[in-house]
């Protein structure tokens, strides 16, 4: 497994090299030491989620107020455009974002550190997504900006099919920038 670091600042890309035999295939999806190489701290996941999402769906873009969380996010079944957009004011990458295809066939695991809001666009029928989150859930820390905001200009690689109402009804960059103070 190789770690790659990501455009966004303190994003890291965990590359794995699956092997394939008659049985199928066998591969690592995260190694600490690999991390640790990385420049990342131990950390401790106290979550694992999972998503199924119909192609097309777009789920996002959340993040989190407060501490924020870190979050190890990988695409166990199919694929899907990935997204993260850097809110954090004191970072060399504030207001930039960056896309990456996660999927079943290369495995890469996206390590997203706090600060950051997500989405993603599931890109096949379906696509399972997987998630380890280093903090609980505090609703009143949740953070969300429109996925079509026409500010940020994410290009979703395929017609947007179905949004959750939360989704829909999130609010504008520019407003998350104002409650930032930015």
């Amino acid at each position: 497994m190789k770690a790659e670091q990501g455009e966004l600042d303190g994003v890291v890309l965990f590359r794995p090299a699956p092997h394939h035999d008659s049985r199928g295939l066998f591969t690592r999806t995260f190694d600490a030491a690999v991390a640790a190489e990385a420049g990342l701290a131990p950390a401790t996941f106290i979550q694992d989620s999972q998503s199924r999402s119909r192609r097309g769906t777009v789920r996002g873009l959340h993040g989190r107020s407060g501490q924020g969380e870190s979050k190890l996010v990988r695409c166990a079944r199919g694929a899907v455009h990935d997204v993260l957009v850097d809110i954090r004011p004191h970072s060399p990458t504030f207001g930039r974002s960056m896309a990456v295809r996660l999927d079943d066939e290369d495995f890469v695991t996206l390590y997203v550190p706090a600060g950051l809001l997500h989405g993603f666009q599931a890109l096949t029928e379906p696509a399972d997504t997987c998630y380890r989150i280093d903090r609980e859930h505090d609703p009143a820390e949740d953070l969300a900006v429109r996925y079509d905001d026409p500010d940020l200009r994410i290009a979703w690689p395929l017609p947007v099919t179905e949004v959750s109402r939360r989704d829909r009804e999130a609010g504008s960059w520019a407003g998350l920038l104002r409650r930032l103070g930015g």
